[in-house]
């Protein structure tokens, strides 16, 4: 894998989430869960406005798209409520019992992206997709 192959970041992306749910339960442990989103937030827009000034990224608003601003809002807008909702569970569940069940949102990747996208998954793909949402229900079942 190199810096350019999706697959590398895809890994990174994983890791860094493995550590922000590790990360957050021991940070929501003496804060509310809401108010750990929003500093959470605050450290995000820092550094992403950091890396954007140093790069030379940065883009008036007016030179994005109509369409593009309303798809990023939704996707601000489901990302804070994904946000909120996670760092709620982590305050009342264990870590890794949350976290798999907030994987399933791979399974509903996986449908929404056939159902609105048009994507095509064959048939070892959606075995695939069952397979994470069995595991993920498995990894969170206290048995």
């Amino acid at each position: 894998m190199t810096l350019s192959s999706w697959q590398f970041w895809a890994v990174l992306s994983a890791v860094f989430a493995a550590l922000t749910a590790i990360f957050a339960k021991v940070g929501v442990e003496a804060v509310d869960s809401d108010l750990a989103t929003f500093i959470r937030t605050l450290v995000i827009v820092a550094v992403l406005a950091a890396i954007l000034a140093g790069m030379g990224k940065l883009q008036a608003p007016g030179a994005i798209p109509g369409r593009t601003w309303l798809f990023l809002i939704l996707s601000g807008l489901a990302t804070g409520a994904s946000w909120l909702c996670y760092f709620r569970a982590l305050k009342l569940g264990d870590a890794a019992r949350v976290a798999p069940i907030e994987k399933l949102s791979v399974v509903l990747v996986a449908v929404f992206g056939a159902l609105f996208l048009g994507e095509r998954l064959g048939a070892v793909n959606w075995l695939g997709v069952g397979l994470i949402a069995a595991g993920a229900v498995l990894v969170a079942y206290r048995g």
